[in-house]
Order: C-alpha cells, then structure tokens, then sequence
C-alpha cells in the first residue's frame, strides 16, 4: 500500500449518513444515498478516484468516493457520473457532502497539497456509449468547491468526521441529460453523497382550487403565474391564480372558488350535504338543518321538501320553515245598528307559522226578515254591489270592519275568512267564521220635526220635539249628517242627551243633512226624516255679533282681573323677599331654638343645609358619625351581636371643597328624614378618609332596573302598591316643605318586599313658606324627560313640578321600565309637550291611571294633584281592584280633581274624538278622506295622517297617540262584548 493511501483508511469508519429532511419542493434526479446496486461511475485514470460501498446499521448501501494522491505532484483525477435526465428541469442543483484533511496536519506533505476540487457538467441529448474516450475540455466548469471545516489527524484518531455540504447551481439545461464531473488536482477528500435535483413548486390545494406542480422560470428574478381548477362540486367566484417562485414556493394567490349548491368546504374539499340537511346557496358556508316541517332525504340537497300539509309561498325564502293556512277568526261578533253593521272577530287560533294574515269578507243577501237563513241556501245570493265596507272587504290587516247602507228588514249572512301567504296551496277547506244579522228596526221613530234654531259660517244649532207617550225612556240622542254635495264621502254623528245640539267644525255656506234617533234601554229608534239646513244664512250674523260681544264683555273682566292678580303678586314677592332676607339674618338663633320650636304641633319642618355657613355643622346636627372601625366595605357593619346590611356611598380621592359641601349636604338633607318610603340614612364617616354616606341596603336596587329584569311578573295591584309607596314617600317631603328635582325610577330603591324607598336628593331643595312655593335656579343640568315644563323654561321647581315627575314615574312602572318618549330627541321632548303632547298609555295600563297620569301633566301647575290627594286615590284603587279592570280609554278633558274623574264612552264620532285630542280642525279633511268611523281611524298610520293633510309633527304624534289607545278601546270592547 502506497504512503499516500494509508492517509484514506479513515474513510472505511463512516457507517451511516444522516440526510436532511425531505423537501416537497425538490424533485430528485439523483441522489448516491438511494441507489441500491452499483453506481459504476468512471474513473481518469483508473487509480484515481477509489469508489468505496459499505453497509450501514440498517444494511443500506453507502456510496463513497475518495481521493487523497497528496505525495504525489501535479495531480489530475477526475470521476464521472452516468447520464443524468434532466426531465422537466431548467436548471439543476447539486448538493455536495464531503470531507476533507487539513494539509498542514499531513507530515512531510509536499506544497503541492490542495484543499479544493472543481465541479464540471457536460449536456449532451443521449448517453454516450461506454468506449467513448473522455475528454474534460467537452466539460464546463460550475466551480471551485472548498470545505468550510477539515479534518486532522487527531480527528481521525477520535472518529470524528467534519462533514461539508455545498449546493451549487447547475444551468440552464437544455438538453435532454448531463453528466457531472470532480475534478481532484492535489486534495485529501472524500465524497460521502451526491444528490442532484431541481425546485418545483409542488401540486397544491388553496381556496378551493387545486394547482398543479410548476417548474420556475431559470430567470429567478420572475414569477410563473398558473391558474386552478376547481376542485369537484366547486365553483369559480373569482379566477383561482398562484404564482411560482424560483425557489418552489408558492407565491401571492388571488381568487377563489367556493362550494356549489348543496355542498360545503370540509378540509379543502366540497362534501355533499348530509340528509336532513342542505344548502340553497353556494358559497363558503356550513350546509343548514331543515327549516321546521320539512326535510332532505338525499345527499347534496338544495332545497328542503315541505312536510305534508306545510306548505312554501312563491315568494318565501328556503331558509324558511314551511306554514299552513290559518284556521278560522274566532269570536265573531256583530253590532248592528238599524242599517249600519260593526263586525270584530279575534284572531285565529292557529296562524299556521306566518305573519302575514289578512281578511276577507264574503256578504249574502238571504230572503226576507227572520233569522232562519244561512249563507248556503238556495235563497241567499251575494249582496249588493252598492254595499260599502270600511275600510274594505277583502286584504283587511284589523280585525273589525265597519258595513254601511244595509237594506232594512233583510237577513245577511257574512263570511270572514283567515288568509296568509300559503293559503289555497294544497287545501280544499277556506277556513271561515259566519255570522247572519237581520236589519229589522227596534222600533219606529221617537224624534219629530227637528228645526234650525241659528246658524254660524261653521255651526248649526239644532233641536227637536219627542212625540207623545213614549214606550220607553230616551237614554240619549245621536245626529247623523253629512253634506249634501258629498253625500258618497260618509257622514258623521253626534251624542247629547237633551233635545238639542249645537254641531260645529262645518263649512261655511254649506247644505247639510241632518235627521236624528233616539237610544233607549230596548236600542235605537229609527232615524226621523232627512232636514236640511244651511251654514252662514242671515240669522248667522246675528249670532256671531253675540258672540262677538260675549268675548269683548269677557276680555275686559278677564283683563281686570289679570290686573289686580299681577299688583296682589308682585306685592306679596316683595314681602317674601323681605322675609326671607329676615330669616337668612335671623338664622343662627332659629337653628338654637329649632329642636324646641315647630310652627304647627306634630309637624317636622325641614331645614335647608345651604343655611349654614359650615356644612359640617348640619352634618353634626341631623347625622350620625359612624366609627370607620365597624365599616367593611361591601360587607356588613358590626354593632355588637347585631349586623346590619348597608350600603356605602363615597367621596372618591382628589375631591375639592365644593364637592365635599354637595356630598355632606346630601348626607344632611338625608338626616331629617325619618318615612318608611324614605330611604333611611344609618350614619356618616367624616372623621377618616374616604368620606362615607351609609344608608340602608336595598335589595332589588334602583325601580327601573328591577321592573325591566321582572317585565310582565307582577300585577297590576302589585304595581299600584310600588305607586302608592313612592306617592307616601313624596307626600312626607312635600308636608316638609321640600323640592326633591329629579324623581325618577331610577332615584327609587326596592326593598326584598317591594317596598319602594325615594333617594338620591343631591338635587333637593328647601321652599319657604309662601302660599305657592317654588324655587328658582341659575344653572346645572335638568334631566328633561322628568320635568314639569315650567322648570325646564324657567327653571322654577316645586311640589307640583314634583307631581309632573311623579306621573312618568308611573308611566315609568305601568311600562315597566321603558324610556319616556322613547328616542326621541331633548328638544323634540321639550317641543312636544309645549303644543301639547303627552306620553300616551302603556300596554294594558288601567283607565284610571293613566288619567292620574294626564292629571299630573297639566300644563298649569295649580291643577296638578297633590300627593296627599295621589295617596288617598290610590289606596281606593287597592281596596276596589275590580276598577283597575277596564284597560286605557282615552280622557276627553282634564278633570278637577282626581275625584271627578269620569267614566268615558267607548263609541264616539269622529267629531267628539278630535274635539276630545283638541284636533277638530282636521274634521272636514278625515271626512273627505273617508274615515267616517273611529274603526277606520284605528287602522290609520302616519302616511295616511300625511295624505289627509297633517304636515305638523306635533299634531301627527298627538294624533298617532290617540290612535294608539282606540285600538286599545277596541281590544276592549271585544273583550267585553260590545257592553255600553
């Protein structure tokens, strides 16, 4: 053995090759670590280059090359690889793994010692045939390859081998195949693997669309751009577009497809809809579950199947759940009233699913008088065509119509029938309700000759005889008319109970017709004959200048009284003033003698803090201090063998001194009070940091908080009693002479046994006493919704201003615990009230107290109840519960006292209900629209109160408030029977 070779018997104890990782983006051509036989590479000159093959620990093939002629000059050995398809490739890598002996730790080794070997490669399109002669001037060299770590012989000693590995680029190729070539010329190496191979980007999956395996560009500076293909069951909703880049990845995708119809992305693929279930749409979206009552029997479903008799509308969605047609209206009942007919019925018991219910109403004229006629006889044929329905027979959206112009003595025999969208779909049954009226009269006329007694441009007043011996009382009068021209637009009616009216809100030079009946305990009469008067004749002047002169009369006195009130009032201010610059002069000896002295015997007066100069003195005189000690905050406070929940109130850090007196002068105020609907003040904490106000603790918290948790819970007695509480509450405060400004459910605390407590009287002031006491303020913030108008414009407060807060207190509690006036605005609030609005009734709010409400809205203050008045009402309301039966009627007029309060009609014309809302200059326009009955009214909306012609805001919501409670009237009536 040469003294050259012994230097490569270290190569023998390689035994295994750890590769790298395998890469996706790599296709391999060849790679000396796979190949199992011989690589039968060729050698220049034959003992150059020694090929070495051992077995590893797993009995695999371990291909080695090696070369080490160190001794020995001028060197030249060169090995040579088989032909190399370069398939898809346009440029090729090779990855070298070698090691290499450090020259200097040969001894004795000549200066002819490299470090280095050249890497070669030769394209030709077919392989040589092995006698072919190399010749390396056919190769083109890639580069100089060097080893960034060697070996030495204390390596080799300790079986250690520094392995190198270096890439280099091969390229372009252009032909079918190449050869590589190692070129040795003086080095010590060992070439452990070989592996050749070029990047592409791999076949992939993105959004849907799969892209096939690419091959880069050799301009590596530029991308390839390829276009997807959908993957089955899949859609393109935007071209699928990746970009290769040079080193196999891919690069900037754009687009996107999406599952078809039926089917849904489950990982990057589109699965069929399971049954049961499906998808109407495609798109990137999980397959839905039947809607209710249908159902998919089959995979990739589009559409669920309705279940036997459910049904679809053309225009419904197929996300939605499949109806039924309704079944029929229920509790059908008529008002006749001799030839004009009043029809309500209830909603179906079944709506079959939908929402969108209509009715339609079917007439048959049935014979003669009697009652035996059914709308299926052979005697019944559909009714005049000249029958008029308000307001319509058929796509009615109410449930009530009004039908005019019957015939007299006749049978009729209506059908209502329930229709929704699906409706005649699959069904051979209408769903109908039947009723059959006879127009027979109740008796004949009790009216005689009605004449013309004056008449104005807009009003005619009229009256009439009875005739002689009547058979049965007269309850009251009702008066038909219209006008004569216009006879086709409907007419409207009047009530009186005495022989005579005066009918206003006419046109000027105006025929109308008026003819007149009587109501008794048996019904209606029959109309007397048709009169027609006139408006504006000559005997209108003359009652015009009475008037005239009524109001000239009338003015003066009003003017002279107005005069001596104005001098009565300003002298008394000036004495108040005067007095109480008095009392503020005199104040610390009243403070001496206050808790010996009171002006009325059992009487508590409240005394104001902002009196003291030192809040810290009211603290001490009306307070309790509490030891820090026994305070734990959000806990309980120990007092021996006795814990009493608290709750805490604090003075945060950084406060300045005005803070300070507004925190202690609430605690004062808080001190004098001593009413079980007061919350009760246990104690102050001044003495340490942080200041503290600790009162009693509440249960259920504030009163509009707790309503909205329980909406619905309670009755409405329940909410009398919550009503009654914070009115006793109120009623103690106001005997002592004091303003709180800012009453509100949210100042309101419940206890465990609903038991309602007023708080929070940061904005409370004290009122001097004067006969209508008030107090004025300069600034700060008013909380708009819950104030009077006078102290929002004027800023004056007072018990009266309190009562005005108190009733949206109750609108607060009937509602349970919706914001008053809703969204609207502050300014629209102030506006509304200003020309007149007020908050109309909640859902199911007795009668009787929304009236107290309206009584508490009076825009004159001195006819606002006091709360001793509201305490005494309301404890009548809870020892008679049968009066809060009768749900919201609408108040005519503002009653004077809380025990005047009426009981108003269910029925009124269209007259007596805008003059009632103070509305009547609408009359004329509701009449020529044809809303002639308050049914119709009931069903109007805001856009048929613009047509009529209400352009103003505030009338519209007036008006729209109104509405509101007729609809409510008539809920009621059905509930009631039609009972007057």
């Amino acid at each position: 053995m040469s003294s050259s070779r012994k230097y490569c018997l270290f190569f023998l104890l390689v035994r295994s090759i750890l590769s790298d990782p395998s890469h996706t983006n790599q296709v391999v051509l060849l790679d000396t670590t796979a190949v199992l036989g011989e690589l039968d590479w060729r050698t220049y000159p034959v003992n150059g280059w020694d090929a070495i093959t051992e077995m590893d620990e797993q009995n695999r093939p371990i291909h080695t090359f090696q070369v080490c002629h160190v001794m020995e000059s001028n060197q030249n050995n060169w090995l040579r690889s088989n032909w190399i398809q370069r398939q898809a490739a346009q440029k090729v890598y090779v990855e070298l793994r070698f090691t290499l002996r450090d020259c200097n730790s040969i001894p004795w080794v000549p200066g002819t010692c490299k470090e280095t070997f050249n890497l070669f490669y030769f394209q030709t399109d077919e392989p040589h045939p092995a006698a072919t002669r190399f010749r390396p001037a056919d190769y083109a060299k890639v580069d100089t390859i060097a080893a960034d770590e060697s070996f030495t012989q204390t390596d080799l000693g300790d079986r250690v081998l520094r392995l190198n590995t270096e890439v280099r680029e091969v390229g372009p190729v252009t032909q079918k195949g190449f050869y590589l070539a190692f070129q040795d010329v003086g080095a010590c190496i060992a070439l452990v693997s070989i592996k050749v191979f070029y990047k592409r980007c791999p076949s992939t999956l993105r959004n849907l669309a799969a892209f096939p395996a690419t091959v880069p560009r050799v301009d590596s500076s530029s991308l390839v751009e390829v276009r997807g293909a959908c993957v089955e069951n899949a859609e393109e909703r935007d071209t699928p577009k990746l970009y290769c880049g040079a080193d196999g990845d891919w690069l900037v995708p754009l687009g996107r497809c999406v599952c078809s119809l039926g089917h849904e992305e489950i990982d990057g693929f589109c699965q069929a809809c399971r049954p049961g279930f499906y998808k109407a749409l495609s798109g990137n979206i999980r397959c839905s579950k039947c809607p209710p009552h249908s159902s998919s029997h089959d995979q990739a479903a589009t559409l669920c199947h309705c279940d036997r008799g459910f049904y679809r509308a053309a225009k419904d969605p197929s996300t939605m759940a499949c109806t039924r047609p309704p079944s029929a209206p229920r509790n059908l009942i008529s008002l006749i009233n001799e030839t004009a007919l009043f029809l309500t019925w209830s909603p179906p018991s079944d709506s079959g699913g939908r929402k969108d219910l209509t009715y339609n109403i079917v007439c048959h004229r049935c014979g003669g008088g009697g009652s035996g006629a059914s709308g299926g006889g052979e005697d019944c044929e559909p009714c005049e065509a000249d029958l008029r329905f308000v307001p319509g027979p058929l796509g009615l959206t109410g449930t009530s119509v009004a039908v005019l112009d019957l015939a007299p003595h006749a049978n009729y025999t209506f059908h209502v029938e329930t229709v929704n969208g699906v409706s005649g779909l699959g069904q051979n049954t209408r769903p109908l309700a039947n009723i059959t009226v006879t127009t027979d009269q109740t008796g004949p006329s009790l009216v005689g000759a009605v004449r013309k007694d004056w008449a104005s441009d807009n009003s005619i007043a009229l009256s009439w005889t009875e005739v002689e011996q009547q058979p049965n009382a007269i309850l009251d009068y009702e008066i038909k008319y219209y006008d004569k021209e216009q006879e086709q637009l409907g007419y409207s009616s009047d009530r009186t109970k005495a022989p005579s009216v005066v009918v206003t809100g006419l046109k000027p030079s105006t025929v109308y017709v008026f003819h007149v009946r009587a109501r008794t305990a048996a019904g209606f009469t029959a109309y007397s004959d048709k009169f027609h008067f006139s408006t504006g004749d000559q005997n209108s002047g003359m009652a015009a200048d009475q008037g005239q002169v009524l109001v000239v009369v009338t003015a003066a006195v009003g003017g002279f009284s107005l005069l001596f009130i104005l001098t009565l009032f300003f002298l008394i201010t000036g004495r108040c003033q005067r007095f109480l610059k008095a009392k503020m002069e005199s104040d610390r000896k009243r403070r001496a003698h206050f808790q010996n002295v009171v002006p009325f015997p059992g009487v508590k007066t409240y005394v104001d803090p902002d009196t003291y100069e030192d809040p810290t003195q009211a603290v001490q005189e009306f307070t309790k201090e509490i030891d820090p000690s026994r305070i734990r905050i959000e806990r309980v406070i120990g007092a021996g063998q006795k814990e009493i929940p608290v709750a805490i109130k604090t003075l945060k850090g950084g406060y300045v001194e005005r803070q300070r007196r507004d925190f202690l002068r609430e605690a004062s105020i808080m001190g004098q009070f001593d009413n079980p609907n007061i919350i009760r003040l246990e104690g102050v904490v001044t003495k340490s940091r942080p200041v503290m106000i600790v009162v009693e603790y509440m249960d259920n918290g504030s009163l509009d908080s707790f309503l909205r948790k329980h909406d619905g819970h309670f009755t409405v007695v329940q909410l009398v009693g919550m009503l009654h509480g914070v009115a006793s509450g109120m009623t103690y405060l106001s005997d002592m002479g004091y303003v709180h400004r800012d009453l509100a459910a949210r100042n309101i605390l419940v206890d465990e046994g609903l038991v309602c407590k007023v708080s929070d009287f940061g904005l409370s002031r004290f009122l001097a006493d004067h006969p209508e006491p008030a107090h004025t303020t300069k600034g700060g913030k008013i909380p708009i919704r819950w104030t009077a108008p006078e102290a929002i414009a004027y800023r004056k407060f007072s018990s009266a201003s309190d009562a005005w807060s108190y009733g949206i207190v109750m609108w607060e509690v009937m509602s349970y615990g919706e914001r008053p006036y809703w969204e609207m605005s502050n300014q629209d609030v102030i506006l509304s009230i200003e020309e007149g609005y007020r908050l109309p009734a909640p859902l199911g709010c007795p009668v009787v107290l929304h009236q107290l409400m309206l009584h508490c809205w009076q825009k004159e203050r001195g006819q606002r109840p006091h709360f001793n008045s509201v305490v005494s009402f309301l404890d009548k309301l809870i020892r008679n519960p049968s009066s809060l039966l009768t749900l919201v009627d609408h108040v005519h007029s503002f009653p004077e006292s809380l025990e005047d309060m009426p009981d108003y009609p269910l029925f009124i014309s269209i007259g007596d209900w805008l003059d009632s809302i103070k509305m009547s200059q609408y009359k004329n326009q509701f009449l020529t629209a044809g809303f002639t009955t308050l049914d119709s009214v009931s069903t109007m909306s805001i856009e048929d109160l613009r047509r009529v012609g209400v352009s103003l805001i505030g009338h519209q919501r007036r008006i729209v408030s109104s509405i509101q409670t007729l609809r409510l009237q008539f809920l009621t009536a059905q509930h009631n029977g039609f009972h007057n």
